[in-house]
């Protein structure tokens, strides 16, 4: 099993979540976002494995979402390009297992993936 955790250490969920896997006998595989971001192909695969749209996985209270999103027409591409560029506006923490994803709000809601 590969599982991939995009991290945040500073973010209690998502040290949380590491927990919860970790218990779980899962070693993921850390990617802590902030210094290493997703591209845009793997945002967009992360994305669709939500099920979700760019807009449903933005931390909507950051600066960097109101400097740079906030009020603007953008396309799924350019959002997804800005998100990437931008990574600190990506809820955390993201669990991938395989060509499923969740996000670990509650850190719980990772276990329907594993």
């Amino acid at each position: 099993m590969s599982v991939i955790i995009y991290h945040n250490p500073r973010c209690s969920k998502s040290r949380q979540t590491l927990a919860l896997l970790q218990a779980q006998g899962i070693e993921p595989l850390i990617i802590e976002y902030l210094q290493t971001p997703p591209s845009e192909a793997e945002l967009d695969g992360v994305l669709t494995m939500l099920g979700k749209g760019p807009a449903d996985l933005m931390r909507k209270g950051e600066v960097e979402f109101k400097e740079h999103f906030l009020g603007k027409d953008l396309s799924r591409s350019e959002t997804i390009a800005l998100m990437v560029a931008y990574p600190k506006v990506i809820e955390r923490p993201i669990v991938v297992n395989g060509d499923q994803a969740a996000v670990g709000r509650p850190p719980e809601s990772v276990l329907d993936i594993l």
